[in-house]
């Protein structure tokens, strides 16, 4: 390892910019003749649309142009489609509901788009757009899962009767009622999974511009995935062929899944700007963001666990009903089933699963994947399943989660996964020593002689990650391949350039991917430089999402530099009169090993571009591309302890000490890597604590439509986390990499929810376990 290579602490290469205000987002992006719009969207739920005048508003100061859905639909442009086919038990295909980029004669959600306006002005785009008069024949609306699959239930879609998109399992139901049927104890809980607003800190944008004389479309988008979204457009809703379409995602604020999805408003801006002839840019308000970024989350669960008489978890048996919100977006199909209840075995070596989940329409928000995507969900369950029993056993939620460890790898779960690598007990072990679990008690006391509640809960989670391999998948109803590319440029002065298809959005791509290039030839990381984002620059690719970027991603960089370094040794053994085999690279330079034979990377490179003294038959040049389509997830693992104390007046709760230990496999930049797990807990917290989108359920209007009423996380909510990380390296990718950046939002809202519900001795409480909800609690748990 050298002072920038793998391993090293780096600080990242990009922050100069952002820091400094440098950063270039697409509100940043100006083109010449650029014009502004605004959407007109449903104030209702449900309702048919009777009629829409645009009279009044293309007569208002600065307006360009004024359209409808019947216009969009008139040019041919496609429906928004779900990507991930899935099938009911019964063997038939998932029902989706027709969801036009602007509604031609239903909205189902408030904040559905109706029309789009143009104009000189973002100002006056918006008075427009109030100026728009839309008739609406309101329809009864629903927003609870539950109660949309009832007879008599508001109908969403002719495609999906009582609002059923599928009805999917997985896991064999004799095996795991014969399971029950032999068990000695039993454990079962409801579980809600509160929907969530992800709240990127950069809203999205999109800015559309046709240019007549190519025949050609550019979109700036804040897309975590501009080549899946170029490819969708082109495929699927029509705006232009791929080799006509190019999609550029420049520094993007932020995105926890929100981002990977194509939404209505990059299609229409593309349309918008070749009806009206001037480039469009679109830039939404916050209040814009929680009415229509995709939700995450939001399920309601029944589960039932069964043990055996020495406590070993004999059976496992899940029912889920999740909640899509009005249409299916790009991925929601997947996000409780294959990422979901795939991983319903957690860490556990269970002979046994069963699970059912039902998809359900209602008059909300599209719902997909959020930071964590299925494994969150999944987590939750089995770790409250786990703390719950232990506490009906009483015996230590430790020993009993230590107990039902799987120990031996690879391990085929009866719900497809089979882990790779892993050691359990290290994890949590570690995370023991660093919480002080054993003095608990004493510190317990010292909280009730001061009038306060402690507990402490802890949460043993597994995540897959970089989702793959593509046969594999695709065989599963995935609509595209999750393999990644590479392309590595060595330029003529020895500078390198590294295009991804991985898209960097505060990862810290930049860095880590040339601290890669740095270990492998030793030239300075500022000489590295990192292109993604822009499909005309980079080869295609899939796009950041599921923890993939450095296991896949990587990867793919790892096979490309091979590729360079096998023809740079047979460059500098030409030069050097030497043996291949006798050739290293190392310090800058390529040299003979055990001699002081060598010549400079800079040298090198420029031989390789002069083309003057090459081995006979070589081509010019120094560059190589690669693919990678990884063999299968990687399972990243860790246990996390939360230590609460609560004010039972109040129901305040207070995190007085949060750990956690986290397997990663092989890691390239430490640094990078604590601050992914740091953010991802935050984010976690924010669930179990705070965060819940609610809508009312007569109206379907969204009650937490802004920070007013939507609570996020702030500083004084987080204590200092102490992490700490082990490592089993993944055999499955030539870095031994796993993921890093969902386990924080998965391991840590069961820690904290059973370190809360540890405090107030029940077990009744739904996330987020608001200072109300806790004091509500505290008083049933004394009345029974």
């Amino acid at each position: 390892m050298g002072l920038e290579g793998i391993g090293a602490r780096v600080a990242r290469k990009e922050d100069r910019r952002f820091i400094t205000g440098a950063g270039r987002y697409v509100d940043d992006m100006v083109v010449p003749g650029m014009k502004h719009a605004a959407f007109v969207r449903s104030p209702h739920a449900h309702a048919d649309i009777t009629g829409i005048d645009v009279k009044a508003a293309k007569a208002m100061p600065g307006v360009i142009g004024v359209l409808t859905g019947r216009e969009i639909k008139a040019d041919g442009i496609g429906n928004l489609i779900c990507g991930w086919m899935i099938h009911s038990k019964d063997g038939t295909p998932m029902k989706m509901g027709a969801w036009s980029p602007l509604a031609v004669d239903r909205v189902r959600y408030v904040g559905d788009a109706v029309a789009i306006v143009v104009a000189e002005t973002k100002g006056q785009a918006r008075d427009a757009a109030e100026a728009v008069e839309v008739t609406y024949n309101e329809r009864p609306a629903v927003t609870d899962a539950t109660k949309a699959l009832q007879p008599g239930a508001p109908q969403l879609h002719p495609e999906a009767d009582n609002n059923l998109i599928f009805d999917w399992d997985i896991g064999n139901a004799d095996e795991t009622a014969a399971a029950f049927g032999r068990a000695a104890h039993f454990v079962k809980l409801d579980i809600v999974n509160n929907r969530l607003v992800p709240n990127a800190m950069e809203p999205r944008a999109a800015l559309g511009y046709y240019d007549k004389a190519e025949d050609h479309y550019t979109c700036w988008t804040t897309s975590q995935n501009p080549h899946v979204a170029r490819l969708v457009m082109s495929a699927f809703y029509n705006i232009a062929p791929e080799n006509k379409l190019r999609v550029i995602a420049p520094d993007v604020g932020g995105g926890f899944g929100s981002k990977i999805f194509i939404y209505p408003e990059e299609i229409v801006c593309l349309w918008a700007s070749k009806k009206t002839g001037v480039p469009v840019k679109w830039v939404g308000d916050r209040t814009e963001s929680f009415l229509t970024d995709a939700h995450g989350r939001d399920h309601v669960t029944h589960a039932e666990m069964a043990f055996d008489g020495d406590h070993k978890v004999i059976g496992l048996k899940v029912e889920t009903k999740a909640n899509f919100g009005a249409y299916m977006s790009l991925f929601s199909s997947s996000v409780p089933t294959y990422l979901y209840a795939t991983l319903l075995s957690g860490q556990y070596d269970i002979p046994a699963i069963h699970a059912n989940v039902k998809a359900i329409y209602t008059n909300t928000a599209p719902v997909d994947a959020y930071r964590g995507a299925g494994r969150p969900e999944a987590t939750f369950v089995m770790e409250r399943l786990m703390e719950t029993a232990a506490r009906q056993f009483g015996v230590s939620p430790a020993e009993l989660r230590r107990k039902n460890f799987i120990t031996q790898f690879p391990h085929q779960t009866p719900v497809i996964m089979c882990y790779d690598a892993g050691d359990y007990a290290a994890s949590l072990d570690a995370a023991m020593k660093a919480a002080d679990y054993q003095g608990f008690p004493q510190r317990r006391d010292e909280a009730k002689r001061h009038g306060k509640l402690r507990g402490i809960g802890m949460s043993c989670y597994i995540e897959a990650c970089g989702i793959a391999p593509s046969a594999a998948v695709g065989s599963l109803g995935a609509g595209v391949g999750l393999w990644e590319s590479a392309e590595v440029r060595v330029n003529a002065v020895g500078t390198i350039e590294v295009l991804t298809g991985s898209h960097s959005h505060g990862q810290g791509h930049e860095t880590s991917f040339a601290q890669l290039v740095t270990e492998r030839f030793g030239v300075p990381i500022d000489s590295v430089s990192i292109v993604h984002g822009d499909t005309d620059k980079v080869q295609m690719g899939m796009g950041t999402y599921g923890s993939r970027s450095g296991a896949v991603g990587m990867s793919a960089i790892v096979k490309a530099l091979d590729k360079v370094e096998a023809k740079a040794k047979k460059i500098a053994a030409h030069l050097l009169e030497a043996d291949e085999s006798d050739i290293v690279i190392e310090d800058g330079a390529c040299k003979v090993a055990g001699t002081d034979k060598s010549v400079p990377w800079f040298q090198l490179a420029l031989a390789a571009y002069t083309a003057h003294n090459l081995p006979g038959g070589m081509e010019p040049g120094l560059k190589e591309t690669a693919f990678y389509d990884p063999s299968n997830f990687t399972f990243p693992a860790g246990c996390y302890i939360c230590e609460v104390e609560v004010d039972p007046d109040t129901g305040v709760t207070k995190i007085v000490q949060f750990v956690a230990a986290d397997d990663f496999g092989n890691i390239i930049n430490p640094m990078i890597v604590e601050g992914q797990v740091h953010g991802g807990i935050a984010q976690g917290v924010g669930q179990a604590m705070l965060e819940g989108a609610h809508y009312d359920p007569g109206s379907g209007q969204l009650l937490t439509a802004s920070y007013m009423d939507y609570a996020m996380p702030r500083a004084d909510d987080l204590p200092s986390f102490q992490v700490s990380t082990s490592n089993t390296p993944c055999p499955g990718n030539p870095l031994g990499m796993k993921g890093c950046g969902e386990a924080g939002a998965i391991g840590s809202p069961p820690a904290v929810i059973n370190a809360i519900t540890d405090a107030i001795g029940t077990d009744e409480l739904t996330m987020p376990a608001t200072p109300q909800k806790v004091w509500a609690a505290i008083r049933s748990a004394t009345r029974h």
